[in-house]
């Protein structure tokens, strides 16, 4: 807490240069932008505008709830970025999640690093700074690649360097945008997998994609059934969803098991046996926390 408080209060003498319109700094040449640019400073959230050029469109409501009860108790730790547009004006380039966040709990003022760019530089900003986040879906990721290739007339090779991604990454990114409409929508609410995605686009008629989409809905198919039922209608024309083979019916005591292992863990425990007895446990963890639990009801067994 005493961290984010100081950062914030370094940032007020700053703060006070700015509200200065004798001090008006438009460019890296005008006086003190050596002072702000590059600066943590504590700007007022009524100063700033959300960046037109967001790649972002979804805001999971609940996980900004949980962010904003974060920043209530510990403070903004990761300042945003602005760009200055005017006297005591600003847009974001990137932190929108931590802006909308400071804002629903009331926040009159946010830690912000300061830059200087014209709309292109802005735009690029926000793109590549926006494609290294973790929580972006795929469809995200493509738009976010289409539009530096469309409004800043970046190359695929080009792209590779400034976001440090292989150029095939970036190449499958983009051919994702050849799905039709519906399962792009699939893709960003969750029910396809990128692999699924990679899997249909080899598929040129949207028709076929549209009815291949379908059946991997209702019939749960993984990505590897995809690929083979993809596969079959390219050698077929037909689109025929691959037998399953039975799933065999777990033991007796294998399922009375299940429970008290999935309740020791705290998580939902995967069991597979095969047909001469021999089988396999899973513990599932989701995040490096989880892991050191885990670890820890494990030591502590011993």
């Amino acid at each position: 807490m005493a961290k984010a408080t100081k950062k914030q209060a370094l940032g007020r003498g700053l703060s006070a240069l700015l509200k200065d319109p004798s001090n008006d700094i438009q460019s890296v040449q005008d006086k003190n932008a050596d002072k702000v640019i590059g600066n943590i400073v504590d700007l007022e959230l009524a100063s700033i505008e959300v960046n037109p050029f967001q790649p972002r469109t979804n805001f999971n409501e609940e996980s900004l709830r949980e962010l904003a009860s974060s920043i209530k108790e510990l403070g903004v730790i990761q300042p945003i970025t602005v760009r200055k547009l005017g006297f005591e004006k600003y847009q974001l380039v990137s932190g929108e999640r931590r802006f909308r966040a400071s804002k629903l709990i009331g926040l009159e003022t946010i830690p912000a690093y300061i830059r200087i760019a014209n709309d292109q530089e802005s735009l690029e900003m926000a793109l590549v700074e926006n494609i290294q986040r973790q929580d972006l879906d795929p469809i995200e990721i493509a738009l976010s690649y289409q539009r530096l290739i469309d409004e800043i007339q970046l190359t695929q090779e080009q792209m590779s360097d400034r976001v440090g991604k292989k150029r095939s990454t970036i190449a499958n990114y983009l051919r994702l945008l050849k799905l039709d409409p519906i399962i792009q929508t699939g893709m960003r609410d969750g029910f396809l997998s990128m692999g699924h995605g990679r899997a249909i686009i080899n598929i040129e008629d949207q028709s076929i994609q549209l009815d291949i989409y379908e059946k991997i809905i209702a019939n749960k198919l993984s990505v590897r059934e995809t690929e083979a039922l993809v596969k079959n209608y390219n050698e077929t024309s037909q689109v025929v969803v691959p037998k399953k083979k039975p799933t065999q019916e777990l033991p007796v005591y294998i399922k009375k098991g299940i429970k008290d292992f999935s309740e020791y863990f705290g998580n939902k425990i995967d069991v597979k046996v095969s047909s001469n007895g021999k089988g396999k446990i899973s513990i599932p963890f989701h995040s490096e926390e989880d892991f050191n639990r885990i670890k820890k009801l494990v030591e502590s067994a011993k």
